[in-house]
């Protein structure tokens, strides 16, 4: 089946809190996508489409990072989620390709994310590009992937936007 992806709009967050729902045993992910939007923190947020329907949904949002006297356009990866019938196919793994293309393209220096090193590391991402910037989450699944050239500090810290102490 052909799956399409597309920036998300408001008339999808019903369907986008159902993709999390289903996706996760809780529903902070799916508070976590709503807070983030009222917040205004969400740099950019896509869904799957397969069949007229959202199947899977990326949110990337705003993060604060700085390190030996810089500032950096940094963004957090998290969360992504896909309907449980539809896991496997690759959705998730195509709509985190999808952001970093375009993530690259408006200008973001670094991503962040918090999770399975050997999911996330296909992508690129890397504790060891993490480990210079200290967080609440550092650790080995605090990873990192650095678009373009980018020069890793020797010390810094990487903030995510507030909501997500909420959900610590």
């Amino acid at each position: 089946m052909t799956i399409a992806v597309r920036a998300a709009g408001p008339d999808d967050a019903a369907a986008i809190r159902a993709v999390h729902l289903a996706a996760f045993s809780v529903p902070n992910e799916a508070d976590l996508v709503e807070q983030l939007e009222q917040d205004g923190d969400v740099v950019l947020s896509l869904v799957a489409i397969e069949q007229d329907r959202i199947v899977g949904h990326v949110l990337i949002s705003r993060m604060t990072a700085e390190g030996d006297g810089r500032r950096f356009r940094a963004v957090g990866l998290a969360p992504v989620g896909v309907l449980p019938e539809r896991q496997t196919a690759g959705i998730g793994s195509r709509l985190i390709r999808e952001a970093l293309d375009r993530l690259r393209t408006q200008g973001e220096q670094l991503v962040f994310v918090v999770g399975q090193p050997g999911f996330y590391r296909r992508f690129g991402f890397d504790a060891q590009t993490a480990a210079p910037f200290a967080s609440p989450y550092a650790g080995r699944y605090f990873m990192a992937l650095a678009l373009g050239d980018f020069e890793i500090p020797a010390a810094g810290r990487a903030d995510h936007a507030p909501t997500f102490a909420a959900f610590e």
